[in-house]
């Protein structure tokens, strides 16, 4: 039996209706989480007493004290990840790698970011957060003149002793040499949880690694949040739209 029009009509405004609310509670949602991960707070909070270059997120962090101190430490029980496995990593080169671990660990507004992963260390990770010109540049110089055997940080090392070292086979080459450009390396290094751009950090388009004051990524990640959104509204409205005038032709 066909429904009537009033019915098939009412029926297309619902789903528009229920659509876009759902979307609407998405987004919020996304602006303040914290990721499913090894050492990730399971909501976001306050924490007054984060640790050195941790302590921008102390008003609003998926971190904790405790791990944030630990992000300071060489060959620490987050990851056991040694910075030093192709002689000792400069403190200019080493603030970085600090400043990116508290990005991570700490930070509340990934959420446009965040993935689904299968992995035994953590269940969600970070794909293509678009970092700003100024924050890949930096990094870059400052680990230039450092060495490394690999491309790509996240997989790969020989862990028999239980820390990372380089894999048989590999040798260690300077910094330049294995990255040849900031892009290269803000890509690569981290199995491309970060995107390269040419956003300033003045743009309101791109991921600060670190700063002070007020944290400046909420507006960043509602930016691309807004636009995703849009653009998955835009679909949706099309799609039902197609069904509308196919639910009405009969």
């Amino acid at each position: 039996m066909l429904m009537p029009p009033s019915c098939r009509t009412m029926w297309v405004v619902l789903s528009l209706l229920l659509v876009f609310s759902m979307s609407g509670a998405l987004s919020l949602d996304k602006l303040n989480m914290c990721m499913d991960a090894k050492h990730h707070k399971t909501e976001p909070g306050p924490e007054g007493q984060l640790y050195s270059q941790c302590a921008p997120w102390r008003d609003n962090a998926c971190c904790t004290a405790n791990t944030t101190e630990e992000a300071h430490n060489d060959n620490s029980y987050l990851y056991s990840f040694n910075w030093n496995h192709c002689g000792v990593m400069s403190p200019e080169c080493k603030k970085h790698f600090i400043q990116d671990t508290c990005f991570y660990e700490c930070s509340p507004h990934l959420g446009p970011w965040i993935q689904k992963v299968d992995q035994n260390w953590r269940k969600e990770r970070i794909l293509d957060v678009p970092l700003c010109v100024e924050d890949c540049h930096n990094w870059w110089e400052d680990c230039k003149n450092d060495y490394t055997c690999k491309t790509n940080w996240h997989k790969g090392w020989d862990w028999s002793s239980g820390i990372n070292k380089c894999p048989e086979g590999s040798k260690c080459r300077k910094w330049t040499e294995v990255y040849p450009t900031p892009k290269s390396m803000c890509e690569q290094i981290w199995s491309n949880s970060y995107l390269y751009t040419t956003h300033s950090k003045t743009s309101g388009h791109c991921m600060q690694l670190w700063f002070t004051g007020p944290n400046p990524n909420k507006k960043v990640a509602e930016y691309y949040l807004n636009n995703a959104q849009r653009r998955q509204s835009f679909a949706m409205t099309i799609s039902l739209a197609v069904s509308f005038f196919s639910v009405m032709m009969f």
